[in-house]
């Protein structure tokens, strides 16, 4: 009976401090805990800082115990108890975050072997990884597929990772993922960055990255200092004194107004309002009723929230370099190493260009790189398209800085993001275009066979508002597309987010002349 009652005893006190734990869960703190970096490795990304045929980078996350991380490598076998590694001394960066403290680490294997099938892990000497598979380029042409992406950027661990996942289903021996800028919303959330490494998760330590920056993974000065429209229609200054997740779908800002005023909203990846205080009914004359299921952002919103102090000089996210190794080439201006560079891969060269700042001083660079091209085919990445499906959009001054080599040098792939949208252009017929913007009518022309394309893999959408310059134009799908290369063919295929076609179409190279386009 005594240990009956001790039995009771333990489990009412272990009731009670379940029960009072979970009262005491805050999900302020949510992704803090889910974010958290440890000893383990985390965010393990493949990616190319040279040669692909001869090298490999890899970068990866722990908590700040680990001082010093290493990755070992060896020749893949069908027998991993076989393997003898070599072991590479990482370089290792402290990075503090808006809600933790981390160290980064980096390595490049070398002198490899082309067309080779490696195995490795990374970690402090003590806890490793587990082994993970990659494949070097061949020196030498030779067909292969890479999965294309445009936006993520919003509620990516909800819907974006399915389209990754489904991308991967389709085309699992991809060489690599291609992404076309916005990779998250927010640049300086740790979070965000987390769940775009969750999406993918072990694939990024298998099948390499190439991503080109989109304006979400930019920051400058004027981030924190915004306008907003008061009820009773006047602009009045607002200043962000923080932002931060509330819950995993939804982040809250604490703003102040000139007078010293403070409030706080709470709003989702995609802008809408999901809760406010009295403070902001006092800085701005609307009440909860009036702004909660409305969006913050467009002409039409309550507050019609827009940044202030545009000018200000803008920066690379502060979270690209520590976990991506992208080549650091002769570029024109500090700012744009490893957002400007170039890969060959098997007969291919592949072209990053940063659309977000500098954008004139990169045409000399681009004139070189195109000059010295070896390669068959010529694919490039930017992110804000040359031709976009949104009225409100237009990146003119970029199409007529670089649009003139694109002509000369006959690229053959053109791939961008930023407009939520599909686009792809090909042969239409002129006489029924309308609505178009000037110099949108040779958006695709035969005698240079460079085809634009624009898509969006998240699930934020805008609508397309442009008349029909292009062969396709669609909203209001996720989208991921395959591309394969073989000799003189390349093949386009589009697919939204069930895994249907949506698009297709092949670029043939012919002798002496432009290329054929051949629709689907």
């Amino acid at each position: 009976m005594h240990i009956m009652k001790k039995i009771l005893f333990c489990l009412s006190i272990s009731f009670f401090l379940n029960v009072n734990a979970h009262q005491n869960w805050n999900e302020k703190n949510f992704s803090e805990m889910a974010h958290l970096p440890s000893p383990l490795p985390d965010r393990v990304v493949l990616t190319w800082n040279d040669d692909p045929a001869s090298t490999q980078s890899v970068n990866w996350r722990t908590d700040i115990s680990v001082k010093k991380g290493f990755a070992q490598i060896a020749i893949a076998n069908a027998n991993g108890r076989t393997l003898r590694p070599k072991k590479f001394d990482a370089e290792t960066t402290y990075f503090k975050s808006d809600i933790n403290e981390a160290h980064y680490h980096s390595v490049t294997f070398k002198n490899l072997e082309e067309d080779t099938l490696y195995a490795y892990r990374v970690g402090d000497g003590v806890n490793w990884t587990e082994y993970y598979h990659f494949r070097t380029a061949s020196s030498k042409e030779k067909p292969f597929s890479f999965i294309y992406f445009g936006d993520a950027q919003n509620e990516v661990r909800t819907h974006w990772s399915r389209v990754f996942r489904e991308a991967f289903r389709d085309a699992p021996r991809a060489a690599f993922t291609l992404h076309a800028g916005d990779l998250v919303d927010e640049h300086d959330m740790d979070a965000q960055w987390g769940e775009w490494h969750q999406g993918p998760d072990w694939v990024n330590g298998t099948i390499p990255v190439i991503a080109t920056p989109g304006n979400h993974e930019y920051q400058s000065g004027s981030d924190a200092k915004r306008i907003w429209r008061t009820k009773a229609g006047e602009n009045i200054n607002i200043d962000i004194i923080s932002y931060k997740n509330d819950t995993p779908s939804t982040f809250e800002a604490v703003v102040q107004d000139s007078n010293g005023q403070k409030g706080v909203i709470k709003i989702t990846g995609s802008g809408e309002i999901v809760d406010v205080d009295e403070g902001i009914e006092i800085i701005t004359g609307f009440s909860d009723i009036d702004l909660v299921n409305k969006f913050i952002f467009g002409g039409k919103a309550p507050l019609y929230d827009r940044l202030r102090n545009k000018t200000e000089i803008k920066t690379i996210s502060s979270h690209w370099r520590p976990q991506f190794s992208f080549p650091i080439q002769d570029v024109p201006d500090d700012r744009l190493k490893e957002t400007v560079y170039y890969l060959d891969y098997q007969g291919v060269r592949f072209i990053s260009l940063d659309s977000n700042i500098e954008t004139e001083k990169q045409v000399s660079w681009l004139r070189k790189t195109l000059e010295d091209n070896p390669n068959r085919w010529t694919i490039m990445t930017f992110h804000h398209p040359m031709y976009s499906p949104a009225s409100s959009r237009d990146n003119k001054e970029m199409r007529q800085q670089w649009k003139p080599l694109l002509d000369e040098f006959k690229v053959d792939l053109v791939l961008s993001g930023h407009d939520h949208a599909y686009s792809r252009t090909g042969l239409v017929d002129s006489k029924n275009i309308k609505n178009v913007p000037t110099g949108y009518q040779q958006a695709y022309n035969p005698k240079i066979g460079t085809v634009h394309v624009v898509s969006v893999s998240g699930p934020k959408m805008y609508k397309i508002t442009k008349g029909n310059y292009a062969k396709k134009l669609g909203e209001n799908n996720q989208l991921y597309q395959i591309i394969d290369i073989k000799e003189n063919e390349l093949r386009f295929r589009a697919y939204d987010a069930t895994g249907e076609l949506y698009d297709e179409f092949l670029i043939q190279k012919q002798a002496g002349k432009p290329n054929l386009l051949v629709e689907k």
